[in-house]
């Protein structure tokens, strides 16, 4: 996987905006993007906007990391 910061819109803290990675295959294929939010983060497969993402709370990630 290629991973990238598409955009990088944060000061010290984390904010609404968030920052935006770009997920690439190996071959360079568009897989989606990832946003880290200060609420949680977003999934957005392929080309979907950020509002139409899948949205987990930091909570819930936590609980599910820790699995």
């Amino acid at each position: 996987m290629k991973v990238s910061i598409k955009s990088f819109d944060v000061e010290m803290d984390v904010k609404s905006k968030g920052i935006e990675f770009e997920v690439l295959d190996p071959k360079g294929k568009l897989l989606g993007d990832c946003y880290l939010t200060m609420t949680g983060l977003v999934w957005c497969r392929g080309k979907k906007a950020k509002e139409n993402g899948k949205k987990i709370s930091w909570q819930d990630f936590i609980a599910t990391m820790q699995k």
